[in-house]
């Protein structure tokens, strides 16, 4: 059975993601992932979370055994491209393209027909929840908040004076 995966919109240049996708074509899917974890790539960390994903899709989607996948297909078009200029000399400007990537991975089973063995949900006994509350403590009328005086308005602007007088004239003499 065949199961596919697409990553779209990858910002690195399809040129540059194929070189890493044509080394890992028709590999075991296990296998790959092994292989792309050494490359110095940049484009080897999408590809090796695209391939996981194809994998957790094969085996929680369909029942396939993760060890029995390998890649038959992985395809990269080329995306959008984010068009930008760049200054250059006597007032003019250069087109810059930032090219995007399509992915496609289509894996395929080794052995047809092997499923994975699916785990039986065993029923957890309902636990009653019982809630106690709390009494609260009776609040006393000795025990408020001590209020501080409030400072009067002119303290404060004048305190905002000084810091501000205090910030501009820094000077370092002698």
């Amino acid at each position: 059975m065949k199961v596919t995966a697409t990553l779209k919109y990858l910002r690195i240049a399809p040129r540059k993601v194929r070189l890493v996708s044509e080394v890992i074509k028709g590999m075991d899917a296990m296998a790959a992932i092994n292989q792309l974890n050494y490359w110095a790539k940049r484009s080897a960390r999408p590809i090796i979370k695209l391939l996981n994903s194809a994998m957790s899709n094969a085996h929680n989607n369909y029942g396939l055994v993760k060890d029995n996948l390998f890649i038959k297909e992985i395809r990269v078009d080329e995306g959008s491209k984010l068009k930008r200029f760049r200054a250059k000399g006597f007032g003019r400007a250069a087109p810059i393209q930032k090219k995007t990537s399509h992915i496609t991975i289509v894996l395929d089973e080794k052995v047809a027909g092997l499923k994975a063995d699916k785990k039986v949900k065993e029923e957890k006994p309902e636990v009653k929840e019982i809630k106690v509350e709390k009494a609260e403590k009776p609040k006393l009328e000795t025990e408020k908040r001590k209020e501080k005086p409030a400072a009067t308005i002119g303290s404060r602007l004048s305190n905002t004076l000084k810091n501000t007088t205090r910030r501009f004239f820094r000077r370092k003499t002698g």
